[in-house]
Parts: C-alpha cells; structure tokens; sequence
C-alpha cells in the first residue's frame, strides 16, 4: 500500500469534542488516513513518490463539506453579470447600462444576483430599467434563483404576452391589471419560458466553467459537497471529470422529485440511488415543498403580509407524503426544501407517517427551515430528521431591524423567529450547514462565521439579525463536518480526523475554534487534500 501523502507540524483538530489530537503528524494511502502519529514515526513511512508537506502548524480539520450546494446549475447561472453587490434601483440601472454599451447588437444581457430589496416598497418588475433595456433581451436572475426579470424584448422573443398555467402551483408569469406580464417570472417553469429561448453556452465551455468554480471551491478549503439537484447532463459532466480526474470535489448527489412524477419516474429515482463513479454518488431525492418568502411562493400557515405564500409547491400535498412514504419503504433518503412553517410542518408529518407505516432507519432532511413555530422544534430530534441551514441567507438578505422584503412580508412576529439555528440545535437536532450556492457565496469560513455572527457580510458593523440563534465556534465547525457525515450517512467514515476515516482533510493558517466569527473569512487556507491528494496548495507550503 503506497503512502500517498504525509503531513507534518500539524494541529489535528478533532471537531466532535473541540480538542487537539496529542498527534503531529498524519499518513494517508488508497484515499484513507492510515496513520496518525509524531514527525518522525510517520515521516518514516514515506517513499519517494509519497508527498510529504509540513503544514507548519497550520490546523487541520476533516476536510470541510457544504451541506447545500448547486455545482453545475450554479456554475451556469453566474456567468454574465454580477448584481449581487446592488443595493438599489439606480445601482442597477448604472450596472445594466453598462453592460448594454459592451453588448453586440442583438446579442442577450444574463444577469444574476439580483436582491428584490433593491425595489424598497415598489413591485418587482422590469419597468424601472425599461429605458435602459429598451429593445435588449435580458434576463436577470433574482438572488433565490426561483425567480427572474424578463425584459420586454425577450418576453417578445419568448412569445409570452400574458399569465400561463404550470404544474408547479407556484409557478407564475406575473402581470399587471390589464393582463400584461411585469417581467417577473415565479419559479423554474415560467423562468423556463424564457431561458430556453436564450443562447446557449457550448457544452465544453460549460464543463470548464463548472471545472473551473470547483477548483475555487477547493481553494476555500471544501473538499466535498452535499448536491441538491441533478439537472440536466449534470450527472453526466461529474462522471466526465470523475474519469479524467478533474473532479476535485467529493458530491452526493440527489436528483428532483417534481409534481406529477408518475410511479414510473419514482421507480427510476429508487434505481439509481448508488450509483456514480469514484469521488460522487447519486444518493437520495431532492423534493420542493414550496417556494421562496421573498417571492411570495413560500407555503405559510398564515398568508404573508401581501397574501401570499398560501399554497404549498404540490398542488395536492397527500402527494407528497404518500411519494416520501414510497422512497422510505426503499430506503431512500429525501432532502426537502421547505422554507415556511407550513411547509416544514407538512414534511415532518410525511416523516413521521411514513415512520409509523415502515419504521426508522431511513435519514431524512428538510432543507432552508426560515421560519419555524416553536412546537415545530423538537419533532426534529424525535423524528431523526437533520436540520440543513444555510446562516448567510440570514446574513445577507435580511436585516436586524426588519425592514427587508423578507421580513416585511412576514411581519414581527415570524421575521423574529429567523433561521433558529441555535434553537433547532438545542432542541436536539443534527444541524447541517450549507451556501446554498449559486444563492449565496460558498467560501466554509464565511458560512461558519455567519452561522455565529449573524451579520451582513458587506457590513459588519451592522448589528446582528437574531444573535440569540448564533451558533458556537464548535456548533459552526461541526455543521460542516461531524453534522454533514451524520446528514449523508456517513459518519463511520467521514468527519472525523480517525485511522480509517476518509482523507479528506482541510488545513487552515490559524484556529477556526478562537479566530473571532468576523475574521473567520480571511482566514488563509493552506492546504486542501482530497481522497488522499492536494487539491489546493498555498505558496506559503
């Protein structure tokens, strides 16, 4: 057995307890941690085509997990033009007129990132840019990525002059009282009827795209990714790099469960589970029980303060839990995304029925959790079901005074009850930690330090939403390693710094456990190993 790399002068943080392991030093071979140990014992079992780096007491931790991620629809989505930094109307207009002064004639504007906070009190829509866009087909992506700006031009293109009908009840083609569409576009079926009109990119400047935001995954220390979707050749691309080597992530992936998916399409989903290639795996169902609060799609137990986020993603929700109730008896996991109380609380209903008719066994997720009700808490724990938090939406897209869209329509009562993070935790839930990237940047530390300052990452000066619901320094660290094996199923193997345990492994300049939450993020990575082999290596190495 070839030792393939040794690392040296370490700090082997151990995540389930806070502590330094009493060993210096670490050997991996065949993807595995084989040894642990002092410099010189484990030095001796180098050869000379092991790679041997001394980390120079940098720490390391399991290699760092993202609990909620979109690699390859992300990768497609934020190319073009970056909104995200907008902070309101005429920031916009300046950011699209520059754009459109470097646009071919004729040619498409794409623009992601886009926060609806940027409309203050007024509606979403496209007219405030109308002038600027003014025979231009643009399509903007709002920052949830369930939704989208259309530009009158490619509305045109797109033949679409009035509301439509989707199997997704929450889908819409927004429009005004005399029937004309606004340019907002709710949910992937009416951003559809847009984007399939729209040039497409080559499928090789796709892959190097999605090559490309990988290995920048891999440089802020993430050596894998928990993948909620498998659209498109999504699969297909994996295992293209996958067989090259080029793949320097480890994915689990799970494929949709629309509405209407027939016995049929959940037969397939069932059959596929397990399998893939070396480094990613199809592992579980991705489901939608609703839509976003910003949008108005959330499924709410009382309607938002605009009177909406009153239906559930299924137009008939029995559906759903009778189709969780299916993939349990098989033994396949589901990962829900459920943002409002009514949601989560139908998810956890499903659970537990389909607990009640097969038994346990089987480790379910609800994914996003924003607004919960204190009775929803415990049924977490008690049901087994892991808690996916993604702490930067709450960061970035709301405020601590509640004056955001997010909060605004859900009013004081709900807008304080934000991402309970601690509360879930301390109810005795599994807290998984996650970007939810494209939707939010992707970078570990900035997740961690947003799960424990809970402020807007641009200003940090700016008081925290919720600081009550800040997790620990060790809460944060474990969402993304111990929690994110515990997610996947995984914790005899991974999530740990163990003989055995996988060598995913991510080494950091300075300790995650005492760098105060906002310098987290700067914190530099030095070294990031994946299944044995660096991925990413800072010059200071």
């Amino acid at each position: 057995m070839r030792t393939s790399v040794i690392l040296l002068s370490a700090r082997l943080l151990d995540p389930a307890t806070g502590e330094f392991l009493p060993h210096t030093a670490l050997a991996a071979a065949d993807g595995r941690i084989t040894a642990l140990g002092d410099d010189r014992e484990v030095r001796a079992l180098a050869d000379a085509s092991t790679t041997v780096i001394d980390v120079k007491g940098g720490v390391v931790t399991p290699g760092l997990v993202d609990g909620h991620t979109h690699p390859v629809s992300g990768a497609d989505l934020t190319h073009g033009l970056d909104l995200s930094g907008c902070t309101g109307l005429e920031d916009v207009r300046d950011a699209l007129a520059r754009a459109v002064r470097d646009l071919a004639p004729g040619a498409w504007l794409h623009g992601w990132g886009l926060d609806p906070n940027v409309f203050g009190d007024g509606p979403v829509g496209t007219a405030p840019f109308d002038a600027v866009l003014d025979g231009v087909p643009a399509f903007l992506l709002l920052f949830d990525a369930h939704s989208a700006l259309a530009s009158r031009r490619a509305l045109e293109l797109a033949g679409v002059d009035g509301p439509r009908s989707f199997a997704q009840a929450t889908a819409e083609v927004v429009c005004d009282a005399d029937g004309r569409p606004t340019g907002l576009l709710l949910e992937d079926a009416a951003c559809e009827l847009v984007e399939r009109v729209a040039p497409q990119p080559t499928r090789e400047e796709r892959r190097e795209r999605l090559v490309a935001a990988l290995r920048a995954m891999a440089a802020t220390g993430l050596t894998g990714g928990h993948v909620m979707d498998a659209n498109g050749d999504s699969l297909a691309l994996y295992g293209e790099l996958d067989a090259a080597g080029r793949l320097p992530l480890r994915l689990r992936v799970a494929p949709w469960c629309q509405p209407g998916t027939d016995a049929d399409g959940v037969r397939a989903l069932i059959e596929q589970q397990g399998t893939g290639g070396r480094l990613w795996r199809t592992a579980g169902v991705k489901i939608f029980m609703d839509g976003t609060i910003d949008n108005g799609t959330a499924w709410l137990e009382h309607p938002d303060c605009h009177g909406e986020s009153r239906h559930a993603f299924w137009p008939d929700p029995q559906e759903y839990t009778r189709i969780v109730g299916e993939l349990h008896r098989a033994g396949v996991p589901t990962a829900t995304h459920a943002i409002g109380d009514a949601a989560v609380r139908h998810v956890l209903d499903a659970v537990e029925k389909a607990q009640a008719d097969s038994g346990r066994g089987v480790r379910h997720r609800v994914e996003h959790i924003e607004t919960v009700p204190d009775d929803t808490l415990r049924r977490f724990a008690g049901l087994g079901v892991v808690a996916s938090m993604q702490p930067t939406h709450c960061c970035d897209f709301t405020r601590a005074d509640h004056t955001d869209n997010w909060s605004r329509r859900l009013g004081e009562q709900r807008a304080s009850r934000a991402w309970r993070c601690r509360d879930l935790h301390d109810s005795g839930a599994v807290v998984a930690l996650g970007s939810d990237w494209p939707i939010a940047p992707y970078p570990p530390l900035g997740v961690m330090a947003g799960a424990r300052h809970r402020r807007p990452t641009r200003d940090l000066t700016q008081a925290p939403h919720g600081p009550e619901q800040a997790l620990t320094a060790l809460e944060a660290l474990q969402g993304m390693t111990v929690n994110a094996a515990y997610a996947a199923g995984e914790e005899h193997e991974a999530g740990r710094i163990a003989v055995g345990h996988r060598a995913d492994l991510t080494v950091l300049a300075a300790d995650p456990l005492t760098t105060p939450a906002t310098e987290l993020p700067d914190v530099p990575v030095l070294l990031t190993v994946l299944d044995g082999d660096p991925t990413h290596r800072d010059a200071a190495l």
